[in-house]
């Protein structure tokens, strides 16, 4: 049984990966909208808070390995639940090393949160495979909450974009990671962009999910462990788990395995989580 948690809604792009690969697993999810966004807690409250999230999640039956689908969680608590914990945990990666080694114009963009950019893994990442790139990196302030209020496709998001991105693009990369579970959604507004400014088949935009999902089916062959229970799929939410249910709903096509389970979410369960 894999367990998921975000900081929000959108544990989604990641979700999607694991699914791909491994559509006969248990998956449950927990929604932590309650903290959302993580970027602006401080790393010593998000370290306390996926303590909380992750008591919750080793005192429930049969959870075998956790996902901790965020990459400020990630940056700011995994050394410290990888030392107090004994359960297998997969978490983001640095997703820059393949701009850096591939890049042509030797100029990538890095797109993230305020704390993901000061995790010491990207700085030896950068340290080890920099060599003579330039890396350009943005704070994308804002964009976090537009994605959980699903505005990914508004004006207010391509604004948004447009002067994030319009730098970048005037500095030749060639190359843009998106190193944030929230910005693969943004991806059909970054291409829109890319194309009108007559770019979109000049620049790769990384998403670092099918990656993770990798990493977790290596981590669960190792552990040896296979699904022989029922199909099912959990949400837990820690603020409304109406809004959750209204969220999974009307993305349930997003689904790839629903083809082979069912075609509705009669059989999802949605819980409040009160921690």
């Amino acid at each position: 049984m894999i367990w998921i948690f975000d900081s929000g809604l959108w544990w989604l792009s990641v979700r999607k990966e694991l699914a791909k690969l491994m559509p006969d697993q248990n998956f449950f999810y927990i929604a932590d909208s309650a903290y959302c966004p993580y970027w602006r807690r401080s790393p010593e409250e998000l370290q306390e808070r996926c303590r909380k999230l992750t008591d919750f999640l080793i005192g429930q039956w049969n959870c075998d390995i956790i996902v901790v689908a965020c990459n400020t969680a990630t940056a700011a608590a995994i050394e410290v639940l990888r030392s107090e914990y004994s359960i297998p945990f997969v978490w983001m990666e640095p997703a820059i090393k393949p701009a850096l080694l591939h890049s042509k114009t030797w100029t990538v963009g890095v797109l993230a949160t305020y704390w993901t950019f000061k995790w010491a893994l990207y700085h030896r990442t950068l340290t080890e495979f920099q060599w003579n790139v330039k890396v350009i990196e943005q704070i994308w302030d804002g964009l976090v909450e537009l994605v959980e209020q699903n505005k990914t496709e508004s004006e207010e998001a391509k604004e948004l974009l447009t002067k994030y991105l319009t730098p970048m693009i005037e500095s030749n990369i060639d190359h843009i990671v998106l190193w944030c579970t929230h910005y693969p959604f943004l991806i059909p507004m970054i291409e829109k962009i890319l194309e009108e400014k007559k770019v979109w088949d000049k620049i790769i935009v990384i998403n670092p999910a099918p990656a993770v999902a990798l990493q977790t089916q290596r981590v669960l062959k190792a552990l040896e462990q296979h699904n022989k229970q029922k199909k099912e799929n959990i949400f837990y939410s820690t603020w409304d788990e109406k809004i959750l249910k209204n969220f999974v709903e009307n993305i349930i096509n997003e689904f790839p395995e629903q083809h082979k389970h069912t075609t509705n979410t009669k059989n999802f369960k949605f819980n409040h989580l009160n921690i």
